[in-house]
């Protein structure tokens, strides 16, 4: 198994360290709160490239979804620790983003992997859409797998 993320392999990395209240009873990390690394990482990835999701923001009326998202959990992560996520786009459709994650624990190495479906939205009229041009440009210039 990797000990360290190999990041040639990711369009973005986030980090964070565990907090002493990201654990449960059982002294190890819970597993909903994988889902909020994934989260951060997917925000990260949002931000390269410039999709902007924002109320307060001009390009507000479409914006990403969550629609489906799973998590294998590996090792169990423990506080005090320092985790690295990787994510990357593996498909992008019409209207839909795939995206992978991995989570890296500086004491475990790999310590989880996920994957995500995130969709393009259009909040004013209640409904999917496809992604904009320049957006899906901007998606792939930034994206270090064939999609």
């Amino acid at each position: 198994m990797t000990k360290e993320i190999n990041e040639k392999e990711w369009t973005a990395i986030s980090e964070t360290e565990v907090r002493w209240g990201d654990m449960d009873s059982f002294n190890h990390v819970n597993n909903t709160i994988y889902f909020r690394y994934f989260e951060a990482a997917r925000i990260d990835f949002f931000r390269l490239v410039k999709w902007s999701w924002l109320k307060n923001e001009e390009s507000n009326k479409i914006g990403p979804i969550l629609a489906n998202t799973s998590c294998q959990f590996i090792l169990p992560i423990t506080f005090p620790d320092k985790l690295k996520i990787g994510i990357r786009a593996t498909k992008i459709g019409n209207s839909s983003l795939i995206q992978e994650y991995e989570i890296y624990s500086e004491k475990l190495g790999l310590a989880a992997k996920g994957d995500s479906v995130v969709v393009c939205y259009d909040f004013e009229n209640n409904k999917k859409t496809n992604f904009p041009e320049e957006l899906r440009k901007r998606i792939l210039e930034v994206e270090v797998l064939d999609i």
